[in-house]
């Protein structure tokens, strides 16, 4: 029985050893584990059944527990860095889901309070005391039951309008391990493929579909209810969790809560990133 999951790390359970194109390393730093995984080759992806690329992971407190973020912020912010080209130009922020769903509403719920930048014109920015502000563009595309267009043709057709040198896609993630959703973000270097977790994938958004460098990044809010099953009373009751042949997905009760703070992390994670000549405090002045 295979079990959907969107998270590389639930997917090479010897972290610690190095097997034909997939090396992986964890690190550990105060109550946050860090684990990279990187999948170097064609061997790789046979082996983990994911694109070549990097695949970070980060095991946090609950995000249901009201804690103090800034540590899993400096942490998340400083490796998303690394993953960014070396060149600015403008990056473009992609909020992927349905806002009417609440556990498919990460992406919509984050890009909203990403910091736009891009029609900021340079006469404007040296007046203000914002010469320093790199150019950021938003989109939150829909769905393509609400919108009739698929999410790779209308991230495509933003691409070419605003010519980017990064696409960073934020979107809600599937999980094998019910212990994980609410408490753990990835950021991968190899895009997306929306849908895949909850078995309605949708055309790839990656460097391959859109010319440009595409980084993906999210949390696991949803679990296979046959992996539930199988868990607690093995494969054979999982599929009592299939009512007339369709799939169930959990979601804890308090989604809305989870979802709230994981796009205001996500959201400090990517302004900050993005914005590294301003403090969080400044950015939060410039969108108040």
């Amino acid at each position: 029985m295979s079990f959907r999951t969107d998270l590389a790390v639930e997917l090479k359970p010897d972290i610690h050893k190095k097997t034909g194109g997939v090396s992986a390393f964890q690190e550990q730093y105060g109550e946050i584990t860090v684990t990279t995984i990187e999948v170097e080759n064609e061997i790789g992806e046979r082996l983990l059944g994911k694109p070549k690329g990097t695949y970070i992971s980060f095991a946090l407190p609950p995000l249901l527990e009201e804690s103090d973020s800034a540590p899993a912020q400096s942490i998340i912010t400083a490796r998303l860095k690394k993953l960014l080209p070396k060149q600015r130009g403008c990056a473009l922020v992609v909020g992927l889901g349905n806002r009417a769903i609440t556990p498919d509403a990460l992406g919509p719920n984050t890009a909203e309070k990403i910091l736009a930048t891009r029609h900021i014109k340079e006469e404007l920015g040296t007046v203000e005391g914002l010469e320093a502000l790199q150019p950021v563009a938003v989109l939150s595309p829909g769905v393509l039951g609400k919108t009739g267009i698929e999410t790779l043709e209308l991230i495509r057709g933003a691409v070419k309008a605003v010519k980017p040198s990064v696409v960073i896609v934020i979107d809600a993630f599937a999980a094998r391990e019910s212990e994980r959703l609410g408490n753990t973000v990835q950021i991968a270097s190899s895009g997306i493929c929306p849908g895949s977790g909850v078995g309605n994938s949708r055309k790839a958004v990656n460097q391959s579909s859109l010319g440009v460098p595409v980084i993906s990044i999210g949390v696991p809010t949803v679990v296979d209810a046959a992996t539930l099953l199988a868990d607690a009373a093995g494969e054979q009751a999982a599929e009592s969790a299939k009512p007339f042949g369709r799939e169930m997905f959990v979601t804890p009760r308090e989604i809305d809560l989870i979802i709230h703070r994981a796009a205001r992390l996500l959201a400090r994670v990517l302004n900050t990133a993005l914005q590294p000549a301003y403090s969080w405090e400044q950015i939060q002045s410039l969108m108040a």
